[in-house]
């Protein structure tokens, strides 16, 4: 088993018996897309990884400690750092619960400053997960698109350090359905 499936295993395991919200599949598919995704452009093992764990922090019981111990567990040394280093970047940092005050625009917006100073690697990630939240959005949750799309929009202005192709795929992707929203009106 490689080290990619160990992960893949573990991701799973962790997202067990969730749904995606806006799509009836196993929420593991996200993060197997996302990685995908970022497998196109970067092959760097901590970057794949990464993709197949960004979301096992903030939408799971998985503790950062158990993160950290479960990747130098199986991963060398520096590979495991910096997997758990992009994980924790992509993790939000002003959630509801945290900072039950804030509204979740300020929230959003400070989540927005945060991420223009992750490493490059994770915002290579995120591009990744916005193509991959972001495709028939408007036609498939159009409600929730506007507020969505124009915070993904804001993110990829600001996040200017990862893969380019990916950042100018994600941001063409924003724009198109943006685009389907303003036709339905």
């Amino acid at each position: 088993m490689t080290t990619l499936d160990t992960v893949l295993a573990f991701a799973r395991q962790a997202h067990a018996g969730q749904m995606r919200k806006f799509a009836d599949e196993p929420y593991i598919q996200h993060p197997i897309r996302v990685m995908e995704e970022c497998r196109s452009r970067n092959g760097k093992l901590p970057v794949l990884c990464a993709a197949l764990l960004h979301d096992v922090l903030e939408d799971t019981a998985v503790t950062p400690a158990e993160l950290e111990s479960f990747l130098k567990n199986n991963m060398p040394g520096p590979e495991a750092l910096h997997t758990f280093e992009l994980v924790t970047d992509l993790t939000d940092v002003y959630v509801k619960q945290a900072f039950p005050k804030m509204n979740r625009r300020t929230r959003k917006s400070n989540e927005k400053e945060r991420m223009t100073n992750i490493h490059a690697d994770a915002q290579t990630v995120k591009y990744a997960d916005i193509i991959d939240n972001c495709r028939n959005m408007a036609t498939e949750e159009p409600d929730f698109a506007p507020v969505f799309l124009r915070e993904c929009k804001g993110l990829l202005t600001l996040m200017d350090k990862g893969d380019t192709v990916l950042r100018d795929k994600a941001m063409h992707i924003v724009n198109t359905e943006l685009e389907k929203l303003k036709d339905r009106r």
